[in-house]
């Protein structure tokens, strides 16, 4: 590695790693970027003297995403191939940016977002606790992932405080009251970006999900229960979820994830034909763990989920909607067996009737103003190592 070790520790963030993102220099000017450890590469820079130097020229990674899987490879390898064999440390450099003079960006322009519901261990908590004489999954729940389509514009990078939203609800007595949020939650997830484009009216086969999933982030889909509980009636998440959702500020390209899948968990009932295929790699071994106010609350495992990411993009698109890139879907709560790996305060706390102790003392029930949410998470790398994912930070402010 001809220069590279003598210029930058890149522990935890390595050449195996490389996630993608956009930041802000002092100066205003903004940058796409690959982190090496606690430094960014400026990817315009780097790479000034060949063509893909267009694809970061606008600071972002939309024209990365448009450009379509073929050019994140050839990407990908040019950068490793540099780093390793071909640059000296006068030449990396004037590339490379400390992360502490840095502000990160949203590093894409969110298209679409769409929210699933695809831990089946979330799904049966939340059944238990909203319809406890009930059967805790709906009829649905194992024949398809269930969604909802959010809003793209309010999702924020990580580090952003989140306003407490305000909204109707309906108290323990009936009454209609509105203003803010009395019950705000968070819940933990994983959100798959992706890219190229697909043409209306034709789905994407779970063959070619790979085609569209360009990496995965971390993902809060904060959410306002007391709002979302009286306006679920019947359509779901509307106010509740639209105000905010919080992403990492780097996006972990799927190709360094080729130690972290798993096989396709069993399902029963078969899954109608387009959510089956011996193509689909399967889940994601990640280790998910929740924070509030430095205190980690649990530590959701993403393995634990019932349905794929290839599975969650083809029904997405089987009625015939299109992929854009800077599509973005959600996973779902991620939920495991035990109370120490529920992945939102709406299990952790039975909606609030058994509130969690801090180490401070304090009950906690839901979320209040000044509390900061840090969701963090690894994946296996090559050979036994551990990829980190970019965190998801947000604080609650007063409206």
């Amino acid at each position: 590695m001809t220069g590279f070790g003598d210029t930058v520790d890149p522990a935890p963030y390595d050449l195996n790693h490389l996630p993608y993102g956009s930041l802000i220099e002092a100066s205003g000017r903004r940058f796409a970027a690959v982190r090496i450890g606690e430094h960014a590469l400026d990817l315009a820079a780097f790479l000034a003297d060949h063509p893909y130097a267009e694809l970061f020229a606008a600071g972002d990674l939309d024209r990365l995403l448009a450009a379509g899987a073929g050019t994140w490879t050839e990407v990908r390898r040019l950068l490793i191939d540099r780093l390793t064999h071909s640059v000296a440390a006068g030449e990396l450099r004037p590339a490379l940016l400390p992360l502490a003079d840095l502000t990160p960006s949203l590093p894409f322009s969110v298209a679409d977002y769409v929210d699933f519901y695809s831990s089946e261990q979330h799904a049966r908590n939340v059944g238990r606790i909203l319809r406890p004489q009930g059967e805790p999954l709906t009829p649905n729940w194992k024949h398809l992932p269930i969604g909802y389509h959010g809003r793209a514009g309010t999702v924020v990078v990580s580090g952003t405080p989140v306003a407490r939203p305000s909204g109707q609800a309906r108290d323990p007595s009936g009454r209609i009251r509105v203003g803010p949020s009395q019950r705000l939650d968070v819940e933990v997830e994983v959100g798959f970006v992706l890219g190229g484009r697909s043409r209306p009216g034709e789905p994407v086969a779970i063959d070619a999900a790979a085609e569209h999933l360009f990496g995965v982030c971390l993902l809060n889909d904060w959410s306002a229960r007391d709002i979302q509980a009286w306006e679920s009636a019947p359509l779901g998440p509307f106010l509740g979820k639209s105000f905010a959702t919080t992403i990492s500020a780097w996006i972990t390209p799927m190709a360094a994830l080729d130690a972290a899948w798993i096989p396709v968990p069993e399902h029963s009932p078969q899954p109608s034909s387009y959510l089956v295929s011996p193509a689909d790699r399967g889940g994601l071994d990640l280790s998910l763990r929740l924070e509030i106010n430095g205190t980690v609350v649990s530590s959701p495992p993403f393995a634990t989920m019932y349905w794929t990411p290839a599975q969650m993009l083809a029904h997405l698109t089987v009625n015939g909607a299109s992929v854009r890139p800077g599509d973005l879907f959600g996973s779902g709560t991620v939920s495991g067996p035990r109370r120490d790996q529920f992945g939102s305060l709406l299990e952790l706390t039975a909606n609030g009737s058994q509130p969690l102790t801090l180490p401070d003392g304090r009950r906690l029930g839901f979320l209040d103003n000044g509390d900061e949410v840090v969701i963090r998470g690894t994946a296996p790398g090559p050979a036994g190592t551990r990829l980190e994912l970019g965190e998801c930070r947000g604080r609650i402010i007063d409206t």
